[in-house]
This record gives C-alpha cells, structure tokens and sequence, in this order.
C-alpha cells in the first residue's frame, strides 16, 4: 500500500519507481521507517539516519553509490545507532578433509547473501565459525566438520567434513554444503543434504550450500569424492584413478572487491590419482600418496600426504588426503567463516 502525501512525497514499503530529482519517500517499514529524498541517481536517507560501529571499516563508491563497509574476520560486535537496511554476506567455517582410502574433500561453509536485510537499533553479537581442524592422524582419520557464524539474526552452517570409506556416521558429512565421501559401509549409503538451504527463515530462504561428490570405494586407489560448495555440488569420483574437484564458492562484490567464497575443497586418494582441485572460494586442494612416499599435488610433500588448508575468512572447505603405509595422512583444515555488513552512506 502506498499513498501520496503531496508534493512528490509517498509513504510506501517499497520505493517509488521512476522518481524525480526532489521526490521524497517515507519508507514505512516497520524495521526502517525513515525519510529519504531522490538526488537523481540514489535514495538518501534524512530521517533516522542510519550508522553503525564494528569491525574492520571502509568505505568505497561504486554505481554512483557510496559505501560503507563493516567486515569481520573474528568474533565481536555490531552496534547500529538507528534503524536501516544493510546488505549482509554471512559464512560459515569450512569442513577439514578427509584421510586414508576414499579421502573426500571437505564441505565449503554455508553461505547467506542478503541485498536488503532490516536492522533495528542494538548491539549484535558476531560469532565467525572456525573451519574444521584435523588432528587425528589414526589409521582412518575421521576429519572434523566446521563451526557455525552468526550474525543479526543470521546462522551460516559450518561445512561438513570430508570422510573416508570407514566413516562413522552420515551426519559427520553433513553441513552448509556437504563432505565428499566414500561409498563403503552403511554409514555412506544414505544421501547427504546440504544443510544450508533448509535452515528455518532466512538463514535457508537467502542461504546456499549443495552435496558433495562419492569416490570409488572398490577400485585402487581409491579416489574421494570433492566437497560441496556454495555455487556447485563436489564433483563425483570420474574413474578409478581421478578423485573428484571441489564445488565452486559463489562470488559477491560486498566488500568493493569482487570475492568468491566458500569453495568445497578436492577430493584425495590412496595412491597416486588426478583431480584434485579445491573448488573456486578457498577450497584446499587435494593430495595423496604411492608406495615410495610420493605426494603428487603441487606442494610436494614427500613425507607425508597432507591435503591443502581451506583459505581463512572464505569458508572453503579443506582438501582430502591418502594414506599409505606409515605416512602421516590429514585432511586439509577447513578455512575459517566471515561476515561482511554494508549499507549506503
């Protein structure tokens, strides 16, 4: 509903279209409520003009727009001064990777994307999710999911973690986007869910996540399957001997830098095997190991098959890792979340 109060100004939820230069708007939303006038290329704020402490802060201009920008890479505050409408970008911690036969890389941390998010006046508490961090180096490394961010309102799931044909349970797969996993014992046999997506209000109405990709459980060297991410599903195992790429992130220009984060992180293998590639976001990439003690991803190890960290405040999911013989074998770790506020200054 919308009415005209006179000389160019409307009191409405929604802004005019087509406004003139000096045309004034009464944005009756219960969270806002607020005066705004058209200076011919955007809305400005005259009444209860909108601010807001916390985090790193910056600002920039983009589209005849000016911004300003909280971003957080840790835990801490967000305090706005009045009501208003802010973008927000919310990413969860990204799994860690799988280790041993069928090494699935890690699930990208979910991701909420908001253009127009109401904000009262208050302090909030932001809370970045870790990413998953694998210490078990055991015959079959269980890797470990990753922590949830939250923010006004807001919960981004951590990734799930990449598991291994031995898995324990299907629920260690699950997350903002899903582990990639093996197909051996029952614990695999069911279908992992994105968690993301079907979290309740608008933590799942704005929020992103897919599965990840199966190995091949009964073929040498066992390749893993890649971990979800926020734009794509982890791709599965191809063949017997390419392990699965990670899914992609999904990109934003929150920030005033275009980003892409939460990538799902590649897949690993037993033995010597291709693909491997972390999913565009900061997934890690993959490794894997032969019977010399080979690794063959681009970092080189020789000692030790180790998949690649998720790269931190991206939410990327880390990558898998083989094992053989008494190699120390551990999934990469996942990269931690992040949570990016802007609003129109």
């Amino acid at each position: 509903h919308a009415a005209d109060l006179g000389g160019g100004a409307t009191v409405s939820t929604t802004a005019p279209s087509s406004p003139a230069q000096g045309d004034m708007w009464f944005d009756s939303t219960v969270s806002v409520t607020a005066m705004f006038v058209w200076s011919g290329s955007q809305w400005d704020q005259m009444s209860n003009k909108f601010s807001a402490t916390g985090g790193t802060e910056s600002t920039y201009s983009s589209g005849g727009n000016n911004y300003k920008v909280h971003t957080f890479t840790s835990s801490s505050t967000f305090t706005a001064d009045a009501a208003g409408v802010v973008d927000v970008l919310v990413v969860g911690g990204g799994g860690g990777g799988g280790g041993h036969a069928n090494p699935g890389g890690a699930g990208g941390g979910g991701l909420i994307y908001i253009s127009s998010k109401g904000v009262t006046p208050g302090t909030f508490t932001i809370t970045i999710g870790s990413g998953g961090v694998n210490t078990n180096t055991s015959t079959y490394a269980t890797a470990v999911k990753g922590n949830d961010t939250t923010a006004i309102g807001l919960t981004a799931k951590g990734g799930g973690a990449g598991v291994v044909w031995s898995a324990p349970n299907l629920a260690s797969i699950q997350g903002g986007s899903t582990g990639g996993y093996g197909l051996g014992g029952g614990a695999n046999s069911g279908t992992p869910t994105a968690q993301q997506p079907i979290q309740s209000g608008d933590s799942g109405i704005y929020g992103y996540g897919n599965r990840g990709g199966q190995g091949v459980y009964y073929s040498n060297p066992y390749p893993g399957g890649g971990g979800g991410g926020a734009g794509a599903a982890g791709q599965n195992s191809p063949n017997g001997s390419t392990a699965g790429s990670g899914g992609a992130g999904r990109t934003y220009d929150i920030s005033g830098t275009s980003t892409t984060y939460a990538g799902g992180g590649g897949g690993g293998g037993w033995a010597a095997v291709g693909g491997m590639a972390g999913g565009a976001g900061g997934g890690g990439r993959g490794d894997c190991s032969n019977s010399s003690g080979t690794g063959t991803s681009s970092r080189g190890f020789t000692t030790s098959a180790i998949g690649e960290n998720g790269s931190i405040n991206t939410g990327g999911g880390g990558g898998g890792a083989g094992r053989t013989g008494g190699q120390l074998s551990r999934g990469g770790n996942g990269g931690s979340g992040i949570v990016i506020i802007r609003y129109l200054v």
